[in-house]
């Protein structure tokens, strides 16, 4: 080997070896970024799927308050329904009480009602000619010798009780009246009763 060739043999070498140390450093500092990189995608893997851990539990808490609500809403309409027939089954039970009782209950509305004695008793039609008079009739012996109280031509359409008329003043005394008025005070004692 002449001179040249040694020359150019121990450029190649240096030239070599630079590259071997170009491209280890290289190569230390990919798997330096590569490191790097790696652990931050890790740290931020790890991010995602806590958020995702936490915000899928939120949305099971959120789900279940929802189905409890829910359900509290059902149990609700279910009981307020219960409370309705309760008092459906009340007017009911007025409509269909035996003849005396029922001409005795009339007669006694009729006597709170009553301001002069001397008003109309309007009833439904059925129950003008069912108990109309026995009603007045009570109604005056209770009063007492000055009343005057009359069952009135005119009828209206309603399920059991009456209104009270003296000219343009009206007393409604119908059972669904009477029922809706008693409702607000009476349905905190008919909820007891029915659920405890």
């Amino acid at each position: 080997m002449n001179g040249i060739d040694k020359i150019t043999a121990r450029i190649e070498e240096d030239c070599q070896k630079e590259a071997d140390a170009i491209l280890a450093e290289a190569r230390a500092k990919a798997a330096e970024i590569t490191a790097r990189y790696r652990a931050q995608a890790d740290a931020e893997a790890n991010a995602i799927l806590e958020r995702g851990q936490k915000d899928a539990a939120e949305r099971e808490r959120r789900l279940a308050s929802v189905d409890q609500l829910e359900c509290r809403k059902a149990v609700l309409a279910a009981k307020q329904d219960m409370i309705d027939l309760a008092f459906q089954r009340a007017g009911e039970k007025l409509r269909s009480l035996p003849l005396e009782d029922y001409v005795t209950l009339l007669a006694g509305l009729a006597v709170q009602a009553s301001s002069t004695g001397k008003e109309k008793l309007v009833f439904s039609p059925a129950d003008r000619a069912r108990v109309g008079k026995k009603v007045a009739v009570a109604a005056n012996n209770r009063i007492g010798p000055k009343a005057a109280l009359t069952v009135a031509e005119e009828t209206r359409p309603m399920d059991g009780g009456f209104i009270l008329s003296s000219g343009n003043v009206e007393v409604n005394c119908t059972f669904d009246t009477l029922i809706r008025l008693q409702r607000g005070p009476l349905a905190g004692e008919v909820s007891r009763v029915l659920f405890g």
